[in-house]
């Protein structure tokens, strides 16, 4: 950034307070915590309106036909009174042999189809969902639209114009929900009402036109029409004038730039409840000035959204994927939501989030409901499976005389076998062992680390929330009378210093740092592999981590001859993203095979069931050596299937072979260092292996049709090594394993060969979206990009409101964004940190706020929620707005921490007024780009939306 500020490049930066960024930055826009979807929004009504409607920008409007879904067509629902609602995107199968040819092609149901304005009729692009997993799409997976113009509007072409209603969360009353008509012109096809998502994008921004009917804005300045900046500025605190120009200059560098107007965030707009509306309202922007794919341009995500750039390497021996699969993984947020109990403390639902627009399917359905339907339907993955050990399905099946994963299904319809996620507080189904490597859950990453206290170790806890009351308790997920306190029987942790999570561990095993053993640095974040080394060697008994799995591994082993032998596991592998599995879920619809509205069947409406076969005693020989699957079954990332043959040879001269060891690992290459699986990541990753990027491309080509394994052609002859890596960084390779082109020598940018190179997008239409048609979404009014304040955590929890003060103590937005003196919780309690700092835990609040209730700067002072308490050192200072307050996270408990003034009890971290709350939203999966992945999709935690009550402390400190 600074090289591109001496080139006279603007930035403008987005913070609630002075951050660090603000001091240089040329403006400062200052949202209200929370807000950031409404100036969003804001900037999309000024774009829209004056580079779309008032004049027709050419970029724009070519880049939004090719690479967006802002043409496709979207049918319009008819409710019961006769009103009308967005509703599901007109398919290939709707519109019938008349309208297309591909009516009756493979998998019909997932080619969305455009209005071409050359021929006049409806059309199915290249590039969507049904040509990316049919035999008839073969070669035409790709963005080339050949003769095809796609119309983005039908007004001109339009055989009507009517109303639609469109759902609103600003408006008084009913938790803010509401609706709005706006007018849409509308074509009739295959007797179907249809409109395109840009004629729905107009209109849900408030962008009105000649001759449609509705409430519209009068221009910029009208504070009462939803979406405009001065509607905004009340929200927000924004001037409506800076929102409308900074949109236009961005818009109009994107202009005369060809897309180099980028939108750079960090993790704090993903903690907030409604996150993803906040963030799809500022991908709009990018998006609708064709910046995505675009370097220079675009999305730049910093921090929380890391991935390992050595993917398919890293994936599979992480995964042990190449001894056996499927694997088990798993969504930490959904695990420790149920485990922990939090869902027995919620005070609302999932239709409570329902929009006024919705058809009601919300109805008395609570998030741990949600969670339930996800699991049993195979949206998203649960542990435990289910209330038996997955080790005595198949001998059950047995002794019945039946087939296993037939036997499964039948006793799941009629009960006999439930999912753990129906009951999770059932002893069975606790998480017994506990075993952590190189984090401090409960210092650092535990939302609700009270009730992780209370329910999952059983020790104190200073959360004094009152459970669910019994009228909005899950239907679906057995609820408890006594809720269990203390799970697990063993905390089990590796790790080269004293946390809160050793301090709460059973057995600490002493671990090596990154300068005493060999490992690898990357994200997609930078171009290059870095390598940790050893300067020294392991101190005392500390191990490396991969020495010390292997040598659990080697007594579990020698355990299981004699404990558990050779078993036939069965596996719940939830519908997985980049694989048939997106088209488990025809038109987003919703079916519950638990209710009887479909049959159950694994792989479609319920989980993938996989029998797999497990010899224990063979666990260790296993771990420490290569698998044959890499040959037989090929390695999979994204879609692309890898032949590995060659590589995993040169692996077996790199690393060694077994021989003679009478096991599993005989004639197969070493991994008994981490040198060994160092190596095999970077043999087997096409972003480390030129050769492996090359056969990637050109398995590519055969579906997409066009060219693409020049990208990584002048890297062809390139590997990796580790050895490269030690002398210093190395450049990573461009590979289909992810979207962006290094080749030649530039820098990577997201999506730059789906642009290039008309490559199409994993989702439902090939394209990026605005609009996402699943019955979830448009039940939660979220169809379209939308703006969605914070929860109302005095309606909801009885929390006191924002601002309320008595003369002792105040309400503020509590916010806990990254630690700029510590890495996360490590050199926190460092001495020269702390003797720089207030010499422990501190919560910053603004001067107003300190002055109302007499806390001056560096005083004691607590905290409360009905989460729990913290007790810290107030700084007080002028960079803090009015009515928020900052705790720094990772602030662990371990140095001068006293016992809070109103518990008698060691004071908590940043953590104690948090607490999981999960978007139902967010467990969507099975269909198209909402299908679970590993490390792509999962529930956010969301602790933005809380507030605290902090008073200055009265009692003398007591430690």
């Amino acid at each position: 950034m600074a090289e591109a500020r001496y080139r006279g490049q603007k930035v403008i930066s987005v913070a609630p307070d002075y951050a660090e960024n603000v001091k240089f930055a040329d403006e400062w826009l200052a949202p209200r915590p929370g807000t950031d979807a409404a100036l969003a929004m804001a900037m999309g009504h000024t774009i829209l309106r004056e580079f779309y409607v008032d004049r027709a920008e050419p970029y724009f409007a070519s880049y939004s036909k090719q690479y967006t879904d802002l043409p496709f067509l979207v049918e319009l629902t008819e409710r019961e009174d006769g009103s009308l609602v967005p509703g599901k995107f007109l398919v290939a199968s709707d519109a019938g042999a008349e309208v297309t040819e591909h009516a009756t092609s493979e998998h019909a149901d997932f080619k969305p189809m455009v209005l071409d304005a050359v021929t006049d009729r409806a059309v199915v692009p290249n590039g969507t969902l049904g040509d990316r997993f049919s035999s008839d799409g073969q070669g035409r997976w790709n963005l080339e639209l050949g003769e095809i113009d796609p119309a983005l509007t039908l007004l001109g072409r339009h055989d009507e114009v009517r109303e639609v209603l469109l759902p609103r969360f600003d408006t008084a009353g009913q938790g803010g929900r509401g609706d709005m008509p706006r007018g849409v012109p509308v074509r009739t096809v295959a007797g179907r009402r249809v409109t395109t998502v840009f004629d729905l994008m107009l209109a849900e921004y408030g962008v009105g036109r000649e001759g449609l009917p509705g409430q519209w804005a009068t221009g910029l300045d009208d504070d009462e029409a939803l979406y405009t900046p001065a509607w905004q500025e009340a929200i927000t605190g924004v001037p409506g004038e800076a929102a409308a120009r900074i949109a236009r200059e961005f818009a109009q560098n994107a202009i005369d730039s060809k897309g180099r107007s980028m939108i750079l965030m960090g993790a704090g707009t993903n903690h907030w409840f409604h996150s993803d509306t906040i963030y799809r309202a500022f991908l709009t922007l990018t998006n609708l000035c064709g910046t995505q794919g675009v370097n220079g341009g675009g999305w730049a995500h910093y921090v929380g959204q890391e991935k390992v750039r050595p993917i398919t390497g890293w994936l599979h021996l992480a995964n042990a994927l190449d001894w056996s699969r499927p694997p088990r993984q798993m969504t930490q947020t959904t695990y420790w939501y149920m485990h922990t109990d939090q869902w027995r403390y919620d005070r609302f639902g999932a239709d409570t989030l329902a929009a006024t627009t919705g058809a009601g399917s919300f109805q008395g359905t609570t998030t741990a409901d949600a969670v339930a339907l996800s699991q049993r339907l195979g949206w998203q993955p649960f542990f435990p499976q289910f209330d038996i050990s997955p080790l005595d399905v198949a001998e059950r099946a047995k002794t019945a005389g039946e087939e296993t994963i037939p036997y499964l299904v039948k006793s799941l319809k009629d009960g006999s076998i439930r999912f753990a996620a129906e009951d999770p507080d059932a002893p069975e189904n606790f998480p017994r062992i506990w075993s952590i490597w190189r984090a401090n859950t409960l210092g650092s990453s535990a939302k609700g680390d009270q009730y992780f206290f209370r329910h999952l170790l059983g020790v104190d806890s200073a959360a004094t929330e009152e459970e669910t009351p019994e009228g909005l308790r899950p239907r679906d997920v057995v609820w408890r009378e006594d809720a269990p306190i203390g799970k697990v029987d063993l905390v089990l942790t590796l790790d080269f210093r004293m946390t809160s999570h050793t301090l709460h561990s059973d057995v600490v095993l002493p671990a090596a740092t990154w300068y005493e053993k060999h490992d690898l640095s990357t994200t997609d974040m930078h171009p290059f592999i870095h390598s940790f080394n050893p300067a020294i060697s392991n101190p005392w008994e500390s191990r490396t981590d991969w020495e010390t799995w292997a040598a659990i591994a080697k007594k579990f082993s020698q355990l299981a001859e004699t404990h558990l032998g050779t078993r036939t596991d069965v596996v719940a592998f939830p519908l997985q993203h980049d694989t048939p599995g997106e088209l488990a879920t025809s038109h987003g619809r919703v079916r519950d095979w638990k209710k009887g509205e479909c049959e159950p069947i694994p792989g479609l409406t319920m989980p993938t069931l996989v029998e797999v076969e497990r010899d224990y005693t063979q666990i260790h020989a296993k771990f420490t050596s290569i698998g044959p699957l890499l040959e037989s079954k090929g390695m999979t990332t994204k879609g692309i299937t890898y032949d590995v043959h060659e590589y995993v040879d040169e692996l077996g001269r790199i690393n060694g072979v077994h021989r003679g060891t009478g096991t599993a690992a005989d004639g197969r290459p070493k991994l008994t260092t981490d040198l060994n699986a160092a190596e095999f990541i970077l043999s087997l990753s096409g972003t480390t292996n030129g050769r492996m990027a090359t056969q990637g491309f050109k398995t590519l080509e055969k579906r997409t049709g066009v060219h693409l394994h020049d990208l990584a052609g002048e890297n062809e002859g390139k590997q990796i090594r580790f050895a490269d890596t030690k002398a210093a960084p190395v450049p990573v390779i461009t590979s289909p394993e992810w979207s962006g082109s290094e080749t030649g020598g530039r820098r990577y940018s997201p999506f730059t060969i789906n642009v290039e190179r008309k490559k199409p997008w994993h989702t439902l239409t090939g394209r990026q979206h605005y609009y996402l048609d699943h019955d979830w979404m448009l039940e939660m009014g979220e169809g379209l990009p939308v703006f969605r304040p914070p929860l109302d955590m005095t309606a909801l929890f009885g929390e006191a409101p924002l601002g309320e003060e008595d003369g002792r103590s105040i309400s503020v937005r509590y916010l806990t964004p990254h630690n700029k003196w510590s890495i996360h919780s490590m050199y926190m309690e460092n001495f020269f940190m702390m003797n720089l700092s207030r010499g422990g835990q501190t919560i910053w609040m603004s001067v107003e706020d300190a002055e109302a209730v007499g806390i001056e700067d560096n005083d004691w002072i607590e905290a409360t929620n009905r989460n729990g308490v913290v007790a810290a050192r107030a700084v007080v200072s002028h960079r803090m707005p009015r009515g928020t307050a900052f705790m720094h996270h990772a602030q662990d408990r371990t140095v001068n921490t006293p016992l809070t003034e109103r518990d008698q009890m060691r004071g908590g971290t940043h953590n104690s007024m948090t607490r999981i709350m999960l978007k139902p939203s967010h467990l969507i999966g099975g269909y198209g780009q909402l299908s679970y992945a590993f490390n792509y999709y999962g529930p956010t935690g969301n602790q933005r939306d809380e507030v605290t009550r902090i008073r200055k402390r009265t009692a003398p400190v007591d430690y």
